[in-house]
């Protein structure tokens, strides 16, 4: 078996015991939560959300790019949200390589340059207050004000805020 049939038949059994019903589009503790797609870490665990309290926009780092950017301005114009927070964590992967070694290496393996860059970060305290600074900067984005930075420490589990 896949792990997408097995993926498949969790969602299958989530779907049984769920509740019927639609949960509200606009997230009931109005934030969005920008963070890494790194599988370890269990967003919904280390902040207790629950389904419907917040909008998650996962990337690789968590980088701020204008993807995020249209997702914020999006959840914060049309669907309620006021508040951001953003979370690097220890341990990951953008800090192990430069954009233009990945560029190279993709123009290496495909004949292709890619369009986009990867935004890989070489310090992670640095990177979120980089963050912090492009969202509270945008127009796009109307609720400036409670934008908060974090590094996610994987080996103690804490959630420390960057200043």
């Amino acid at each position: 078996m896949t792990a997408t049939e097995e993926l498949l038949r969790r969602a299958e059994r989530y779907a049984e015991r769920a509740p019927a019903g639609e949960t509200p589009a606009r997230p009931a503790k109005q934030v969005a939560v920008v963070t890494c797609m790194d599988a370890r870490i269990d967003l919904s665990g280390l902040l207790g959300l629950g389904e419907g309290d917040a909008h998650v926009i996962r990337n690789a780092g968590g980088v701020v790019t204008d993807d995020v950017i249209r997702s914020l301005a999006i959840s914060q114009q049309l669907l309620g949200t006021e508040e951001v927070m953003l979370i690097h964590h220890t341990g990951c992967g953008m800090l192990t390589f430069t954009d233009d070694e990945f560029r190279l290496q993709l123009e290496r393996d495909t004949g292709l340059t890619p369009s986009w860059a990867a935004d890989a970060f070489g310090d992670l305290a640095d990177d979120v207050r980089a963050s912090i600074a492009r969202v509270k900067s945008c127009p796009f984005v109307p609720h400036r004000d409670k934008v908060r930075g974090f590094i996610y420490d994987l080996s103690t589990r804490h959630l420390n805020e960057v200043k």
